[in-house]
């Protein structure tokens, strides 16, 4: 039985996403390749496109003996759930709280700030 898809991405995982999006389908033989500096063995990238397609993030098909793996989930899907994932679980479900600490606590630049005075704006 298929797992839930989980709302998150370990660094790891996000990283093996990328390669994937990027490339729209690939073998784990590509997929490791593309890694930087090929720090990951062919057996565990192997086993992380498992976990992500029992998370739900990828599918496969079979080509020969290899594995063909692709997106089932877009980068836009995968920070909408993450996203998501923080607002319920830090910011009691609130935008609101979630924008506040954004602001009390990181530097923005005067683009963003135009840019997100004239989204908040727009969504009046």
């Amino acid at each position: 039985m298929a797992r839930r898809k989980s709302p998150t991405l370990t660094e790891v995982e996000l990283e093996l996403m990328e390669i994937v999006w990027r490339k729209g389908r690939a073998t784990v033989g590509e997929i490791v390749e593309a890694v930087p500096g090929s720090r990951l063995a062919y057996s565990s990238v192997l086993t992380m496109m498992r976990i992500l397609e029992q998370k739900g993030y990828v599918t496969h098909e079979k080509d020969g003996r290899a594995f063909i793996y692709r997106p089932l989930v877009d980068r836009q899907q995968a920070q909408q759930s993450a996203v998501g994932y923080l607002l319920k679980r830090f910011f009691n479900d609130s935008p609101e709280l979630l924008v506040v600490n954004l602001l009390e606590h990181e530097q923005l630049g005067e683009d963003e700030i135009r840019r997100l005075k004239r989204l908040i704006d727009e969504a009046e």
